[in-house]
């Protein structure tokens, strides 16, 4: 007897995360690895599946990620994501529907129409690695703090502080000895 092909294999788990993140079950579907032909029929496939169904229960009784950490995500895939979906846009001639819902326009600010064409204004990246930055430095001036009323309460060894620090320089280190000078 020969064995179904599965068309969702290693699709489910990302899927269900990618829907619990954004709420739309054919976005999710997209980027779980679904063609954006189908994406909404295997979206609303895989959402009435009972795997897929008994695993976002699971996972929505889990903590949710908190908001810093989806901000911080959102920054960097400004900063350093590619916007390749966005240049397509701009230079298209026509645009349908199908083709506007398979584009990633995360890195899209605006878009504005007018008689000329469209113009596609992309999210600033430099401003996005700045706020990286910033939230980079909060984060050191946090553990900074921590480790500091730690070290105030007597709740730091020298040696466990010492052998820390030693663990956070060491691949420092290698980048230091494999360059050449």
């Amino acid at each position: 007897m020969k064995q179904k092909k599965d068309p969702y294999k290693g699709m489910r788990i990302p899927f269900c995360r990618w829907y619990l993140t954004l709420g739309n079950p054919t976005e999710a579907a997209r980027r779980a690895g679904c063609p954006p032909e189908t994406a909404e029929q295997d979206g609303l496939e895989l959402l009435h599946s009972a795997y897929c169904r008994s695993y976002l229960k699971r996972l929505d009784a889990q903590p949710a990620l908190p908001l810093r950490s989806l901000v911080i995500a959102g920054l960097a895939r400004l900063a350093f994501g590619a916007a390749n979906d966005a240049a397509r846009l701009a230079f298209a001639e026509t645009c349908d529907d199908e083709t506007l819902r398979s584009l990633d326009l995360f890195h899209v600010a605006s878009i504005r129409h007018d008689r000329n064409g469209f113009e596609v204004k992309l999210a600033d990246r430099q401003r996005a690695m700045e706020k990286l930055l910033e939230c980079a430095d909060d984060a050191d001036s946090r553990s900074a703090a921590v480790s500091l009323l730690a070290a105030l309460q007597g709740g730091v060894n020298d040696d466990a502080a010492d052998s820390a620090v030693l663990a956070e320089a060491a691949p420092c280190d290698e980048l230091v000895e494999g360059s050449e000078v």
